[in-house]
């Protein structure tokens, strides 16, 4: 396959970026679309010139790190998968792919494709997690959670905080991001001695990140490689309104 790229090149976060051109004449449909770049970069390697810098990790689509923006669509045009899982059949031989960062104030570019997401970092740690004593695993049966409980709880719990939610959002919202990890917990009974805390220190820290607010166009569920519902953001927005509310009774 021949395959003509426009990718997004950036210095820093304080450059002017600009889109510069590429093609790959034998482009094997097999390849993953990170493995495509990969030989892209070896290719301008050999040249003298300067490699394409994106993120990856473990690319099997688990560790939330590959994120592009893709013609288009955060993490290319097939749906519920990272962009470590878009193979090269799923576009057409002499086809012009257009690449670019995912973009959001919460996001600066760090160079070229890659970002810093450190941001989801802190909304984490500004909540994302319960307060117990340690020392020997309790006994499985010793807390009982419902069944449904406990699968809602997993499929909050599923986010792998990869930030396609925020880079399809018009709005670049979080809150699909940050409703599942709250959701995840306030679900549990061990996350709920500190639920009330947990969303306002997490909500609160969303917004000063630089996330927009959510306007309910449902894009980040259509996009989210994990297919995260947007229940969960209704679930955030109902413990922060509830959290506030006993606060100030």
């Amino acid at each position: 396959m021949k395959i003509d790229l426009k990718i997004w090149r950036q210095e820093n976060a304080r450059s002017k970026g600009r889109m510069e051109d590429y093609t790959l004449s034998e482009v094997n449909p097999d390849m993953s679309f990170l493995e495509m770049l990969d030989v892209l970069n070896e290719g301008l390697v050999r040249e003298g010139k300067r490699a394409i810098e994106f993120d990856h990790d473990c690319r099997e689509g688990i560790c939330g790190q590959c994120g592009l923006f893709i013609n288009g669509r955060a993490h290319g045009p097939m749906n519920a998968i990272t962009t470590c899982q878009l193979h090269m059949r799923h576009f057409n031989d002499g086809d012009t792919i257009y690449i670019e960062p995912f973009r959001a104030k919460g996001f600066p570019v760090i160079r070229d494709l890659k970002v810093d997401r450190s941001a989801f970092d802190r909304i984490i740690q500004s909540g994302g997690f319960i307060s117990t004593r340690t020392g020997d695993a309790p006994e499985a049966n010793a807390i009982p959670i419902a069944h449904q409980d406990a699968e809602d709880a997993f499929d909050a719990a599923a986010c792998i905080g990869c930030g396609a939610c925020v880079a399809t959002c018009k709005n670049a919202s979080a809150a699909l991001f940050t409703g599942a990890k709250v959701s995840h917990l306030a679900m549990l009974p061990q996350g709920r001695p500190e639920a009330d805390q947990r969303v306002v220190q997490m909500v609160d820290q969303m917004e000063a990140e630089g996330f927009g607010h959510c306007t309910n166009t449902g894009a980040c569920e259509v996009e989210c490689p994990q297919e995260i519902s947007i229940r969960h953001i209704a679930r955030m927005n109902f413990e922060y309104n509830k959290s506030v509310i006993s606060q100030n009774e």
